[in-house]
């Protein structure tokens, strides 16, 4: 029976220093992508990867070897020993693992309470698994009902209805830093998104900025036009600090465009000028575009995307009501993705069921077969069709119940514990074994399907599965 399974990273568990070097670019998550989609182990995959997680979703076969497996490509690949990982990474699985998404698209996992961005993220995840041909039945349900319930989120509650992007709450930080922004000098170091989103947030306080960037210089110029603000390139960037008093960088270069070196002389040559105004720089990039060294050049405060949880501790007030409606509104969809789940598996769980039956009852009339010297072909049949008949009807009322389930949120829970107690994922004894025991003892009476049989009462398996659904 397939699962899913995810295997990801956040600013939960890893500081930004971590998490920087487990994020992927674009060209990166592709690449990752094509070599998952050539393991004959892994039927589905996604990548998530943002300033603030990376994560992998995969649909597998034994999600214990899928694990073990992701764990030592992501170590080896960031050089983080794989015991120092298996500390920072969490890996929901099934329910547990659309749960998760649904929370992050929902900005409900998120560093800031609602952030919208995360929608497009988790968006444009999907769209790079669909082009790269990597997702199936189970990744395009999930994905599609993730950003469902995160626009559900969005329009019935007012989780977002106050500044909830990395880039506003950057843009508190600087006035909390430096006070009335309208006339402070001010930089952008980048042109992508998040940039657009910190212009914004500047012009509604007053703020004309200078945009800084060699990747994107026409998306630059047009920001500049938009909000009225000059262009530089990353060349002239110690002319251009020489001004500033706040600078905002978030780039998706892979390495620091901003080093200590450099800044320590543009400080320098600004105190012999007589200009002692500090400069505060923010880096909401990850990777991180400058140097954690430049903290400690004279006048200068440097902040990172983590040094904005204080800011954002106080922009919660007042939302966790909103937040409470949000999460009943990811376990109604929760519920259905359960239903989905148990629907799916239901008419394989049953087929897989009557053939390791099937199998247990050829297995014990073989191994029996020099037993029988004095029976005759026509009562060899007998017993058979006698053995095939005890097991029809022992398996009627799992079956039945399996059937009736397939309506309800409990269906994923009762497939998995039939599948467990029947060992038809490979975890039971082997049909060879029932056959060795038969060939020792004679005809065995309590073989493991009659014993998970008699251990699997309709009340026990509807208790078991209940409680395994509610935490799958």
């Amino acid at each position: 029976m397939n699962e899913l399974l995810v295997l990801g990273i956040s600013h939960k568990t890893a500081p930004v220093a971590v998490r920087e070097r487990l994020s992927v670019t674009d060209p990166q998550i592709e690449r990752m992508l094509g070599a998952l989609g050539e393991s004959e182990h892994v039927h589905e995959a996604a990548v998530l990867s943002t300033c603030n997680r990376t994560e992998v979703y995969v649909v597998v076969g034994d999600p214990v070897q899928a694990e073990g497996d992701l764990l030592s490509e992501i170590a080896t690949s960031s050089r983080i020993r794989p015991t120092e990982l298996a500390n920072l990474v969490y890996t929901p699985r099934n329910c547990d693992a659309a749960r998760h998404l649904y929370r992050v698209a929902s900005g409900l996992d998120s560093m800031i309470l609602g952030e919208y961005e995360v929608q497009g993220q988790v968006k444009r995840a999907y769209e790079t698994a669909l082009k790269m041909g990597t997702t199936g039945p189970m990744l395009n349900r999930l994905f599609k009902a993730a950003l469902r319930t995160g626009k559900r989120v969005r329009t019935e509650t007012g989780i977002s209805s106050r500044r909830t992007s990395v880039a506003s709450v950057a843009v508190d930080l600087a006035a909390q830093t430096v006070g009335d922004l309208a006339d402070r000098r001010v930089m952008i170091i980048g042109a992508g998104e998040t940039a657009e989103l910190t212009a914004q947030a500047f012009a509604t306080q007053g703020v004309r900025t200078l945009f800084v960037s060699n990747r994107h210089a026409d998306r630059a110029r047009s920001l500049a036009d938009r909000f009225g603000g000059r262009v530089g390139t990353l060349t002239d960037l110690p002319e251009q600090l020489a001004s500033a008093d706040v600078v905002i960088s978030s780039t998706g270069s892979p390495h620091p465009v901003l080093g200590a070196e450099e800044l320590g002389l543009v400080m320098q040559e600004r105190a012999e000028s007589g200009d002692e105004r500090p400069l505060v720089l923010i880096d909401i990039a990850v990777p991180r575009d400058i140097d954690p060294e430049c903290a400690r050049v004279p006048g200068v405060s440097l902040y990172d995307i983590d040094d904005l949880q204080a800011v954002v501790a106080r922009n919660l007030a007042g939302r966790g009501e909103e937040a409470e409606v949000a999460e009943e509104i990811v376990e109604e969809e929760i519920h259905r993705f359960a239903r989905w789940m148990g629907q799916m598996e239901i008419t394989p769980t049953i087929v897989d069921l009557r053939t390791r039956a099937s199998e247990i009852v050829e297995a014990v009339m073989a191994e029996n077969d020099g037993r029988w010297e004095s029976a005759s072909a026509a009562d060899v049949e007998r017993m058979e069709r006698a053995a095939r008949t005890v097991v029809q009807r022992l398996l009627h009322e799992p079956t039945v119940r399996l059937k009736d389930a397939r309506d309800r949120d409990d269906a994923h829970g009762h497939v998995e514990v039939l599948r467990e107690l029947f060992g038809l994922d490979g975890e039971g004894d082997h049909v060879h074994g029932a056959g060795e025991r038969a060939h020792g003892h004679g005809v065995e009476t309590h073989t493991p399907a009659a014993a998970a049989a008699h251990a699997a009462i309709p009340d026990n398996v509807r208790a078991i599965a209940g409680r395994r659904a509610h935490g799958s």
